[in-house]
């Protein structure tokens, strides 16, 4: 195992930056920007484009671990629009291969139909404020105020989100339609079907990430978080025996599904990761549990993050831990001390638990 970084389109300062931190492998997450895509439009890609980008980001000594691919609106258009649906997925089985083509090995996806909801911001240590969902607070309001789309960070919707996500095509919870369970797993199974082939073809794993926040029983405005549970995860898994049909595990993400995340999450983070399915760790912490969690620092959450980093060594898993959803404050609007520290937290812990490795392997 070994820290690395989730970048969302990052400059030369912020590459050099990760260099100098001791990052050797990084996250990348271009979605929205036409820097790796075809004309015509953001969501083709060009593998030439890529290969140059690629490239350009290894000229900092940095390997390009995991790449994120944008799936867009394909899972509602499932539902509510099978021809779209069915071009949409043919495009994102080219884009697989074009990243195999461009040298990349792995790619990222968020099978979010809406928004991650959020209700609040909860004041945290030394001022700092933390994103929170509390289930019993919510309004739609407050969802509309602090929920946010998968490319930016908590209360920055702006931060290159929503502009990326009406490019691709990607639904705010305000314009969907109700999802049922029967419906949310079609539609998970309709892409799968159609991007894992395609990726055993090109040599590419998939690293999907799991419903953040999960939802109450019956859903939440009629919408439904099936990979939202310990079972959603497993069942997500059961979809392909292939062995590039895989996780991007966030550990928060994973925590806020149980009442009692300090209690669960060490035998599931080790069940998971033997299964050699995780790709790629969100390595974050929450304070709270099911419906009523913030997200908080690493170091002070309800899961033990050592005992976290011992689980995934038993489980087999030899891959990338990135810090994910730290605190908002107006003394780090960029984050990046607060992402520093918990790379140097984090990196601290794989040398106390002997487990350190460089992403060279």
């Amino acid at each position: 195992m070994y820290i690395s970084e989730q970048l969302l389109n990052p400059d030369e300062r912020r590459l050099r930056l990760s260099a100098q931190l001791g990052v050797q492998s990084v996250v990348l997450d271009n979605r929205g920007t036409d820097l790796v895509s075809a004309s015509g439009g953001v969501c083709s890609w060009d593998a030439t484009k890529l290969e140059e980008y690629r490239k350009w980001v290894e000229g900092f000594d940095l390997k390009v671990d995991v790449f994120a691919l944008d799936v867009g609106s394909i899972l509602l258009d499932s539902i509510t629009d099978l021809e779209s649906a069915k071009k949409q997925r043919q495009m994102l089985t080219e884009n697989i291969q074009k990243a195999a083509d461009a040298g990349l090995d792995c790619l990222k996806y968020n099978v979010q139909m809406v928004g991650i909801t959020r209700t609040g911001l909860k004041p945290g240590r030394g001022g700092v404020q933390n994103s929170s969902f509390v289930h019993a607070e919510y309004s739609s309001e407050d969802d509309a105020k602090h929920s946010y789309w998968g490319i930016g960070y908590p209360t920055n919707q702006q931060e290159g989100g929503s502009q990326a996500a009406v490019l691709c095509g990607q639904k705010m919870a305000r314009e969907v339609p109700p999802v049922t369970v029967q419906a949310g797993w079609d539609a998970i199974e309709f892409l799968v079907e159609g991007m894992v082939p395609a990726a055993d073809k090109a040599g590419v794993r998939l690293a999907c990430h799991p419903h953040d926040p999960a939802y109450p029983i019956g859903g939440l405005n009629g919408i439904e978080h099936v990979v939202g549970s310990a079972d959603g995860l497993r069942k997500f898994l059961s979809l392909s025996p292939s062995k590039n049909h895989g996780l991007n595990f966030c550990q928060g993400t994973v925590a806020e599904m149980f009442k009692e995340p300090a209690k669960h999450m060490i035998p599931l983070i080790e069940e998971i990761a033997s299964t050699g399915r995780i790709f790629m760790v969100h390595f974050r912490n929450i304070r709270g549990g099911y419906l009523d969690f913030q997200e908080v620092f690493p170091d002070e959450g309800d899961v033990d993050m050592f005992q976290a980093i011992l689980a995934y060594q038993r489980g087999g898993y030899r891959g990338p831990l990135c810090p994910d959803h730290v605190p908002v404050s107006e003394i780090d609007p960029n984050r990046e001390r607060f992402m520093s520290f918990s790379l140097g937290y984090t990196r601290g812990l794989l040398q106390a638990a002997g487990v350190w490795t460089t992403s060279g392997h």
